[in-house]
């Protein structure tokens, strides 16, 4: 099994060498069936992330590569394109004097210039960064790095409350695998480390870039491992093509650089484009619209409920956002209605970006420009180039529906990752025999190629654009004392797209206390998994197989709400 998977990683990674591709892809109904296939294969680049950030740097060296976007605007540590290169390279000597090319390395911190340095010059030393999410608690955090094998660790001493350095100091004996820990207050010494004659390893684009964790159907996170071709290529073509970003352009990220859509959409493609990325610490709604206006940003992006919290926020009225071309949003169902008021405020054309970590991740995306108001409000838009997509019949799996009926959607080609890291069994059944990733998401696509979301094979709840799994709160939950048994559903949110519900049973004589509850998760779960909604039940509706239907319990707990916003 695991020969065979490798060698399916190395189909997935050259899914498009050596094959006659059409110029252009036929329209669906062209051919009866929901199948978008590839077209401008041939702009596929191959390139590393290292090679991205070389070449920019040769293109546009005085440009400013890099600004931190904290809110005092003359403390903002600033790195021209030449700049970032030097101290990416000098953070690969120093990462070459601990760790071997292929090891795995993770990061675990909030948005700061030293996270898009160690992200550049692991990839300059053949490293693969494990990107961590700073809301994790101790188990979690544990799984990550225990099913990653990290050799290091690179992390803030706390966050937000998050006693993150004494996390990993109680890990250690747990983890054999991991040798070291730097703090990212040491990281001016730990470069300076570095040997300035050592050479750099040729790294390639089939080389794994990070592993990011993603919840799936076991419950537990499941780590993809995603290669230089699929990231640079995706970013490269889908934001920095379809957005119009120019060499020198400023754009506000706000997205968690442990995410695809911080680390590798936003990231990269500022980098293939030789803008400016101004990377904001963490999501402040007035902070964000301080940036927008005093670094001039070209964009107005982030997931809904970001959205949503700027638009609504006392000093949007009062904010020059005269900069702004373009908008853009994904990451969580984006409603019409978001769409029409983004653009109305601002009025500058919106983008709707369809992604998922596993396939680097971007699938689809309206142009803003070219595309209709229409399209743009209610569609996700076309597959981008040289990729496949398919809606394939739930059922069997493999087969394209016609085009306008509801399936899964599927894609193929360069963006797909290489697999899920120690899990082959996993690995298989996302990714089949064809090199068809099965997204788990219910589409339909039209006679055009649009496409458009219409649910969720999988029970993976989205709040404010983050994946939560329930299964993996109700083990948690389980652990109490108090509760027999437990169901999480997702109910739907105005503002967080969706909300964690909780519908439990106690045990006998137990006295429901929702505030023990609550205390219980928010110890062993980061803030955003610990349910919002909670229900005391006596038993759960089942099928007669006994299975827990959670369809009526998420609508139960919509129809007996008072206000979705005290959820928060």
């Amino acid at each position: 099994m695991a020969g065979r998977r490798t060698l399916a990683a190395a189909r997935v990674c050259h899914y498009t060498a050596g094959m006659t591709l059409s110029a252009q892809s036929p329209a669906p109904g062209a051919i009866g069936r929901s199948l978008w296939t590839r077209t401008g294969a041939d702009r596929v680049g191959e390139l590393t992330v290292g090679a991205l950030l070389q070449r920019a740097a040769m293109l546009a060296p005085d440009t400013v590569a890099l600004v931190e976007g904290v809110p005092d605007r003359d403390a903002r540590r600033r790195w021209t394109y030449a700049e970032l290169l030097a101290d990416a390279e000098r953070a690969a000597r120093a990462l070459l004097g601990r760790f071997a090319p292929g090891e795995r390395i993770a990061v675990w911190a909030n948005n700061i210039p030293e996270w898009l340095l160690l992200q550049t010059g692991a990839a300059a030393a053949g490293l693969t960064l494990v990107t961590v999410d700073p809301a994790l608690r101790r188990d979690e955090v544990a799984h990550v790095l225990r099913r990653s094998e990290a050799a290091g660790v690179f992390l803030v001493r706390e966050y937000r409350g998050n006693p993150m350095a004494e996390t990993v100091t109680g890990l250690r004996a747990e983890l054999p695998a991991l040798r070291g820990a730097v703090l990212f207050e040491d990281w001016a010494e730990f470069v300076d480390t570095g040997d300035p004659a050592l050479g750099l390893p040729v790294v390639s684009p089939c080389d794994a870039a990070q592993i990011q964790f993603t919840s799936g159907t076991t419950g537990l996170p499941k780590g993809a491992v995603l290669h230089h071709r699929g990231q640079v290529n995706s970013a490269c073509l889908s934001y920095g093509e379809l957005l119009g970003i120019r060499p020198g352009d400023p754009m506000v990220n706000v997205m968690p650089m442990f995410h695809t859509a911080g680390s590798v959409l936003a990231t990269l493609s500022a980098i293939g484009t030789c803008a400016t990325q101004v990377l904001q610490p963490w999501f402040d709604p007035a902070l964000y619209l301080r940036l927008i206006e005093e670094e001039r940003s070209i964009l107005f992006g982030g997931v809904p409920t970001m959205l949503l919290a700027t638009l609504d926020h006392p000093a949007m009225a009062t904010t020059d956002t005269s900069s702004v071309r373009v908008a853009l949003s994904g990451g969580a169902t984006v409603p019409p209605a978001l769409v029409r008021r983004v653009e109305a405020t601002l009025g500058v054309p919106m983008g709707i970006i369809y992604a998922q970590t596993e396939a680097s991740p971007a699938i689809t995306m309206t142009a803003p420009y070219a595309d209709s108001a229409d399209d743009r409000a209610t569609t996700l838009g076309r597959p981008l180039p040289a990729i496949d997509v398919a809606i394939m019949d739930p059922v069997d799996r493999r087969t394209p529906v016609l085009p306008g009926v509801v399936g899964e959607l599927c894609t193929r080609g360069y963006h797909v990752m290489t697999g899920y890291v120690g899990d082959p069994e996993q690995t298989a059944a996302a990714v089949d025999d064809d090199g068809w990733l099965h997204t788990g998401d219910l589409a339909s696509m039209d006679e055009r190629g649009y496409c458009r979301i219409e649910g969720r094979l999988k029970e993976m709840i989205i709040r404010g654009g983050e994946n939560v799994f329930p299964r993996e709160i109700e083990d948690v939950l389980l652990g109490h004392p108090d509760i027999a048994d437990v169901a999480v559903v997702g109910v739907p949110d105005e503002l967080w797209g969706e909300q964690v519900g909780a519908a439990v049973r106690l045990r006998e004589g137990a006295v429901p206390d929702e505030a023990a509850l609550v205390a219980w998760g928010r110890e062993r779960l980061a803030p955003h998994k610990v349910p919002r909604v909670w229900r005391f039940v006596d038993s759960f509706p089942t099928t007669t197989s006994g299975k827990i239907r959670k369809h009526l319990i998420a609508a139960d707990m919509v129809d007996s709400a008072q206000d979705p916003r005290e959820w928060q």
